[in-house]
């Protein structure tokens, strides 16, 4: 019995060890760097794990696993890679990188780490959120079912869009995309607001703030910044923050509005970290891994369960050369709820916001509107479009009035319908005087 006993307590010693020696956190040692990749051998360490390296100084840089090959893992540092050299030491951190989150992260300005960069001291959250989010069934999601008022009278009578819709803003450089972003952050009825500024330029950021979302409407917002110099690592952590912040106020039952400018940095980002480690180059170069990671961080956006709030969410989509054709405009008017084309020619003659009402769709337009606001869509659209198609002739005098009633009408009410597509970038048209002026004025 007692040697039972011995042999009993022999096993639980022996256990015991083995469990503290698979506890001790392995180290690596570097051995190679490649453009942005890092290379090291000798942790063993999961995708998506946080590590620190040592630099020359004593330092320690963070960087995470993206990748690996046999015994080799493939790194991406998150912030400067000074000072780093071969057989520099790699410690595992055991975890999957996190941020704050909470109310304290109101009227506060975060780098995609989820610190302040804002100077206004530090951010005490009581909870933590990992950055990787699990997928929401789609069977319990709230629909679509009640307008949001965004403030631009185009928009709300329209391509109305609805509480928990996601929306493109599909444009080239420079034809509005951030001005059109501004305006409805101050005129969104939201109760939050999580601005995402991923790879765009740093002088852009104050500019953004200050001017166009003021200090009034800070107070209820959080803005994440990660310009255009910041590793890719971080511009793909800086969407993802933003998109876990909105997550956390929509789970508290908040209605939040989520912008993100812009999905085109974001797969850039991803697109430069699947190259760096081997990753064929498939359309246009990019990678099939970009084509996976846009659906995965788009779909986090949208209604919850019937307990919680809602993320109504628009990102700016660059289209590069105007290509309403390129791989991401498509791919993202592919899963994204509608889009607003923004056109360079309407942007070039002064009208703005330069939105291209052919061009653009809402596709939840018929569960949140009635009969008679959509019969003033169809007839807006329609005389719209027939005065395009018929512009040249319009123009050099070829048309002869009285050929065709339809574009006789079109040509009567062009000069009306331009003057309500157009809105000051201070002036705020609230949903139903956007609706009432646009039936009025197609049954004029």
């Amino acid at each position: 019995m007692q040697t039972d006993e011995s042999f009993r307590d022999f096993l639980a010693g022996y256990r015991s060890k083995l469990d503290n020696v698979s506890s001790i956190v392995v180290e690596g040692r570097l051995t190679r760097m490649i453009g942005m990749t890092l290379e090291a051998v000798g942790c063993n360490v999961n995708i998506g794990e946080r590590c620190q390296i040592e630099t020359i100084s004593g330092a320690l840089e963070d960087a995470e696993v993206v990748g690996f090959s046999d015994d080799k893992i493939f790194l991406m540092p998150i912030g400067s890679i000074q000072g780093l050299g071969p057989g520099a030491r790699v410690i595992p951190t055991g975890r999957a990188p996190e941020i704050p989150v909470g109310d304290a992260l109101l009227g506060r300005v975060l780098n995609g780490q989820g610190q302040p960069i804002d100077d206004k001291g530090p951010i005490h959250c009581a909870q933590t959120r990992p950055l990787v989010a699990e997928t929401i069934n789609p069977l319990k999601r709230k629909p679509v079912a009640e307008p949001l008022d965004v403030g631009v009278r185009s928009i709300n009578s329209v391509l109305t869009v609805g509480r928990g819709q996601r929306m493109g803003l599909m444009a080239g450089s420079g034809v509005g995309k951030s001005v059109l972003l501004g305006m409805m952050t101050r005129f969104t009825e939201a109760e939050i607001i999580v601005v995402g500024l991923i790879g765009e330029r740093g002088r852009e950021v104050k500019e953004f703030i200050e001017q166009i979302l003021g200090e009034e409407s800070l107070r209820r917002a959080v803005v994440v910044a990660v310009p255009a110099d910041n590793s890719p690592l971080m511009r793909i952590q800086g969407a993802m923050a933003a998109t876990t912040i909105a997550e956390y106020f929509r789970d508290t039952g908040k209605n939040v509005l989520l912008l993100m400018d812009s999905l085109t940095r974001f797969c850039q980002a991803q697109r430069e970290v699947a190259l760096a480690i081997g990753e064929p180059p498939a359309t246009k170069g990019y990678p099939p891994s970009v084509f996976a990671k846009m659906p995965q961080l788009v779909e986090r956006a949208g209604n919850g369960d019937h307990d919680t709030g809602s993320i109504t969410a628009f990102y700016t989509v660059l289209a590069e050369g105007d290509d309403q054709q390129d791989p991401i405009v498509d791919a993202a008017r592919a899963i994204l709820d509608g889009h607003v084309v923004l056109s360079r020619e309407l942007a070039d003659s002064g009208h703005y916001p330069a939105i291209d009402i052919e061009g653009s769709v809402s596709r939840v337009i018929n569960q949140i509107t009635d009969d008679s606001h959509r019969d003033a869509i169809s007839q807006l659209k329609y005389l719209y479009s027939s005065y395009q198609q018929n512009k040249d002739l319009i123009t050099v005098g070829a048309y002869q009035k009285g050929s065709d009633k339809v574009i006789d009408d079109a040509i009567n009410s062009m000069p009306s319908i331009r003057s309500f597509l157009c809105q000051k970038i201070n002036e705020k048209v609230e949903m139903e005087a956007s609706i009432d002026e646009l039936q009025q004025m197609m049954t004029q």
